[in-house]
């Protein structure tokens, strides 16, 4: 679905003939009668013939196969020759929406390149695309062909801001875009979509944030989060306004998502217990919810201690699990990308080497402190040991200096006197030679 280069009018080069010849041969085509009766008559409003032929375009479903792209290009150009397509053309796409009965192999196809060709069609710039895109995710929703929407998919923000879609169409196509990357299992996508849609309502309007679409939709943000196997970090939903107002609206899920922020498997274990029975009539899985709370109260006794060693019985007591299975958990945590670090069976510590903040506010600010304080004395212990080295090192240098000179004085000493006498050997045995 690339973009149209120009904002001039486009053309299928290969439709040759006038209006009125072209519309009276697609009437006949489409056996549209009240079409043919109109199209054959010498003054007649184009725009009252493009409505019936409109009307008639579910019957491109039952065309041949062969002549189907031929026959929906034909009804394309024709509408795109109307002084205000936009008049015709979301119905007319909800028609080709509807893939041809005699192609079972082939028709989600043929029915696909009739819609985008619609959509190149019109110019860059023009606000319709954005409903004809719509009708576009919608099919590919129906017929699970989520890898062919996958490549517009970066570009769909900047196209939607070229077109100054309305905030409407905009949630209605992120939305749809969302359950479209669902159903093909893309959790993630569809995770980011629904939080792109919820970000359309106006922050500073009190109504939209509490609507029954955002409230819908917050909730919805909420469940995919605390379910999701791969996602952790809860802070930029919490700051959604809509997500906020839940507070009021649905306090038991506000206080879900809170515990899921930033509180430990002992606060969710209050939690089940002062509402018990709720997670279940939720439909939201208890035992990926229990599994999910250990993950990230592991990954908060990590950032908790300042020494980065946690001994096994810690983990063990904040997890509320057998010692013996502390270090399956920590594989797992490892695994998820919680937290960095080496297992010492020796020792019976996890060491940890790097942790990931679920939130940083007042708490993990102090918590920072704490860490630097105590690297600030390990430090510290370190220059002092380093430093009390060098006044060992000196010493010890200046003993074996000292050392070498009182061995070289001693060696000069005993060498001159042992030279005298035998220079006064010497003397002695010339004076009695002569």
């Amino acid at each position: 679905m690339p973009a149209a280069k120009n904002n001039a009018q486009p053309q299928l080069l290969f439709v040759d003939g006038t209006f009125e010849e072209l519309a009276k041969e697609m009437a006949e085509y489409l056996k549209a009668e009240e079409a043919v009766q109109l199209a054959s008559k010498d003054k007649v409003s184009k725009e009252d013939v493009l409505s019936k032929l409109v009307a008639a375009s579910p019957g491109l479903s039952t065309v041949p196969e062969k002549e189907y792209t031929a026959a929906s290009n034909l009804l394309i150009h024709l509408v795109l020759q109307s002084a205000d397509p936009k008049k015709h053309l979301q119905t007319l796409c909800g028609n080709l929406a509807k893939v041809p009965i005699n192609s079972s192999v082939h028709g989600p196809g043929l029915s696909l390149n009739a819609l985008t060709t619609v959509f190149n069609l019109l110019p860059q710039e023009d606000v319709i695309r954005a409903r004809i895109f719509l009708e576009i995710v919608k099919f590919l929703k129906t017929h699970s062909m989520f890898e062919y929407l996958r490549p517009y998919l970066e570009n769909l923000s900047d196209w939607l801001e070229a077109w100054d879609a309305s905030e409407e169409i905009e949630r209605m196509i992120y939305e749809n875009v969302a359950e479209t990357a669902m159903e093909a299992g893309e959790e993630s996508i569809s995770y980011e979509f629904v939080l792109k849609a919820m970000r359309t309502f106006d922050a500073d309007e009190k109504d939209e944030i509490t609507s029954e679409d955002a409230q819908r939709l917050s909730l919805r943000a909420i469940k995919m989060a605390v379910l999701s196997n791969t996602y952790f970090l809860f802070q930029d939903l919490r700051a959604i306004p809509s997500v906020q107002a839940l507070s009021d609206s649905h306090p038991i899920y506000s206080q879900l998502l809170d515990i899921f922020a930033e509180q430990d498997l002992e606060d969710y274990t209050d939690f089940t217990e002062e509402h018990e029975g709720w997670v279940e009539q939720q439909k939201l899985n208890p035992e990926r919810l229990h599994r999910k709370m250990r993950l990230l109260t592991f990954a908060s006794l990590a950032a908790a201690m300042p020494s980065r060693e946690i001994e096994y019985t810690k983990i063990a007591k904040a997890l509320q699990i057998p010692q013996e299975d502390v270090e399956m958990w920590a594989i797992d945590v490892i695994r998820a990308g919680l937290v960095e670090g080496k297992l010492s069976q020796q020792q019976q510590k996890f060491l940890v080497h790097k942790v990931t903040y679920r939130v940083f506010g007042q708490k993990q600010y102090q918590e920072l402190s704490t860490r630097v304080d105590h690297w600030r004395a390990t430090l510290q212990n370190v220059l002092g040991v380093l430093r009390q080295e060098q006044v060992n090192a000196k010493t010890q240098k200046e003993r074996e200096v000292q050392d070498l000179e009182r061995k070289l004085n001693n060696a000069g000493i005993s060498g001159g006197n042992q030279g005298s006498s035998n220079r006064r050997q010497q003397r002695e045995r010339t004076d009695n030679d002569d």
